[in-house]
Parts: structure tokens; sequence; C-alpha cells
């Protein structure tokens, strides 16, 4: 590769940020929300448009927004970049502390740029490679105490406790770990289950779901690159969720052609998997929405030969027409780059009744769109197992209304065993709580 001199860099980016200026999006991200969102047509850029807010953090008694009946209070702060919680049986907290091992070459421009951009916001930096455990005292202040409880980690995200084991899955391999209730650390080193893809590593995170019988576990793997520009021999098992044996650590391709599969969850009425994803980026404002979609056994949903069902994306070669009439159409938009990262079906009753049965989703938010989209977490309403209706913003103002600053960012969530909802915000390096405000 030749090299890339700051001169050059500096007009480059000029170059993409003049792009992103005259690349507005058409769409309200909650108007390409639904089973058949408008798509327009795709554009190509030499420079993706980049918008992205100046990060500022949370000031001395600043908060999120929440709508009445409800009210978010800060249950734990001074974290290193939270991107994930998991809530345990006996009510303690776990939060994974990681970002991305930032093991890919950087070998284009646009890619350089990119990252340049996006550090801006406070997305970029780096994790502790840490599980913490958060613990409420029980003296009625309602303050939480923090531990160290799994240290020396790479990268980590999903956490699942099945039986006395907990499983953690690193960016490389899941690991587990033997669990005793109440205790706040961890000393004994992680047995690896299985290995899973790292190579290249453009999607690092890795979701993770138990089976109910505890016998499986299903892990998201996002894929290597944008839309295979990396090749496809790096893509082998990955743009897909898994499913591994715990007996055996062995596995399989569960469905494939997901992008990113960055939260797992079943749905609480019919039982069946299901997933967000993040979709490819560099056509335009408008596409591709990400979604929310059931999970169905063997398959194809499209990446990287054609977006949204059987919508060709002419940037991947050789293209390949067999996969695309096989490719199944996701179940629900939930807009263009909103960038959706935890994903929960709520099933407690301490929220008000308008937040039970739903999915809540963290959308960590664009970096390629005008005006921003995302930043936010959403709920979706579900009817016999479906969703029904547009996204409804349930936690905002991580971003400034004038979106040139931004607080946090919301990721992973969980449900307290209280019912709140718990919120890992990883640009706020905060752990946020929500409840019904009538107690």
């Amino acid at each position: 590769m030749n090299k890339i001199t700051s001169g050059s860099v500096m007009v480059i980016a000029v170059a993409a940020l003049v792009s992103g200026c005259n690349e507005h999006a058409r769409f309200d991200a909650d108007h390409q929300a639904g089973a058949n969102p408008p798509l327009p047509a795709a554009r190509n850029f030499f420079a993706p448009p980049m918008q992205v807010p100046k990060f500022v953090g949370w000031q001395s008694g600043e908060t999120p927004k929440v709508p009445a009946g409800l009210k978010i209070e800060k249950i734990a702060s001074g974290l290193v970049h939270p991107r994930q919680v998991y809530a345990l049986p006996n009510g303690d907290i776990l939060v994974a502390e990681s970002n991305s091992p930032n093991e890919e070459a950087v070998t284009t421009p646009k890619q350089l740029i990119a990252g340049l951009i996006e550090a801006r916001s406070g997305k970029k930096a780096k994790g502790a490679n840490r599980i913490t455990l958060l613990r409420e005292r029980q003296d009625g202040s309602g303050q939480w105490d923090k531990y160290v409880f799994i240290d020396h980690l790479h990268s980590p995200f999903g956490m699942q406790l099945v039986g006395n084991t907990l499983y953690v899955a690193d960016t490389d391999a899941i690991l587990k770990f033997p669990y005793k209730t109440g205790e706040t650390s961890i000393a004994e080193r992680g047995v690896e289950l299985t290995d899973l893809p790292d190579t290249v590593n453009h999607h690092w995170t890795k979701a993770l779901l138990a089976s109910p019988d505890g016998k499986k576990l299903f892990v998201g793997v996002g894929s290597n690159s944008n839309v295979g520009e990396n090749g496809l021999d790096v893509e082998y098992r990955r743009a897909d969720v898994l499913e591994v044996d715990i007996a055996t650590g062995g596995s399989r391709i569960y469905a494939a052609g997901i992008r990113n599969p960055t939260g797992l969850q079943w749905e609480p009425k019919t039982g069946q998997l299901w997933a967000i994803a993040n979709e490819r980026d560099e056509i335009g404002a408008d596409l591709v929405p990400d979604y929310l979609t059931s999970v169905r056994e063997n398959a194809f949903y499209g990446w990287p030969y054609s977006y949204y069902g059987q919508h060709v994306d002419s940037r991947v070669k050789p293209q390949r027409p067999d996969l695309v009439a096989k490719a199944v159409k996701p179940d629900y938009a939930i807009g263009s780059h909103v960038a959706p990262l935890g994903l929960l079906f709520y099933t407690g009753s301490s929220l008000p009744a308008q937040y039970r049965g739903g999915a809540f989703i963290g959308e960590h938010g664009s970096w390629d769109r005008s005006p921003l989209s995302g930043y936010e977490v959403a709920y979706v309403a579900f009817d016999n197992g479906k969703p029904v209706g547009d996204p409804k913003p349930i936690v905002t103002g991580f971003a400034s209304d004038d979106q040139k600053q931004l607080h946090g960012a919301p990721v992973g969530l969980a449900q307290a065993q209280d019912g709140a909802l718990i919120i890992a915000d990883d640009v706020g390096n905060a752990v946020w709580r929500v409840t019904n405000a009538g107690g």
C-alpha cells in the first residue's frame, strides 16, 4: 500500500465531510420502520458521508431523558467502556467493559478517515477487558458497589449463566468460569469451550444466548467487512448465528447471511429466536435499514449479496443469484444506521403495562448519516409474537438536541431481578437503571 501522508488524509477527510453535508437522509429513522420500509436507490461514494457528535460526557446531575411514568438513575460511573450488562439471579449485575481489540489493519484511506472521525464521538476509546460486578447496598441508600469480577479478558461481550457455569464470549473464544452465588470475584482462569472466528475482526462483538434447556449456546458473529471487500475466505463462519453444544464445544451454522447480529433473545410468547442486526454502509443515508428479525434455522438472510431480502448489492463480486433467490426478508426494520447493539424482551411486571411483552433496543447511533439516527433506547411492541407499530423512543438525550454533542451511547440491556431496565452506556462510561416512577 502506498504511504498515506497527513496532507492527503486531510484532503480526503475534507472531501468526506463535504460529501456528508450534501447527502441528507430523505426519511426519518422511524419512517423506515416496520415490515416494508421504503428503500431508495443505492448510491456509491468514494468516501462515505460522515457525521458524529463531539463527545462531552455527562456533567454532574445530567441524565438521559425518559417519558412520564418512568424514572432513570445512574447506578455506576467511572467504568471503562461498558458494553454489555447481564443480570444474575441474586440481583447482582455483570458489566462487560470492552471495545474493539484493534487488530484490524487499516489498509485504505477510507478506513483511516472513518476511524479519525468516529474517534471524536468517544466510541473508539479503549475498553478495560474485564467484567465488573455491581451490587446494590442493603442499607436503603440506593448506592451500588463495584467489584472486578473477571479480569484480563479479550474484548468480552456476551455473558450467560447456565447452572453453576458462567459463559463469557470473548472476541475469539467462549470461556467458561465456575460461578458461586454471592461471590464478588472469580480467581480461576477461564477454560475455553470453543473458539470463535477472529481473523481481521472488522466486527468484534460476540452476542451470546443460552437455549432454554441449557444445552446449547447461540452466538452472533459479525462479518469481517462491510460487503466482502476483504475477500470471502475470511468470512468463514461469520455473518452467522452459530449454535454451540455445551457438552462438547462443537458448533454449527444455525443461520447465515446476517451481517452483524449483535443481540439475541428468545421471544417470550412463541419461544422463537430473534436477533437485531447492523446492516451495510456506504450506499446512502437511507440504506440499509438495520433490523429486528426472527432467526429461522438454516435460513439465509442475504449478506453480502443482497439486503432486506432480495435487493441485490452490485458492489459484491462475483454475484450469487442462486443465494439471493433464497434470501429471507427480515421481519421488521428499525431505521437506517441506528446501530442496534442491545436487545431485551421485557417479561417483568414492574414497568408500566405499555412496556411489557415487547422488545427494548439499545441504539448506539449513526456515524454515516445526516441527520443522526439512533442514540436512544427504543421500544417495539409485540402482538402474538410479532412486532407491531412504530419503534417508540423511551430513553433519549444521549445526544444534544442540535446533534453536535454526545453525552453517552446506549448498548447492552438487561432486566434486573426487580424488573428494572438496566442500560450500558459505553460512551458515558455509566450504567443506568430505569424503573416505574410510581415506585
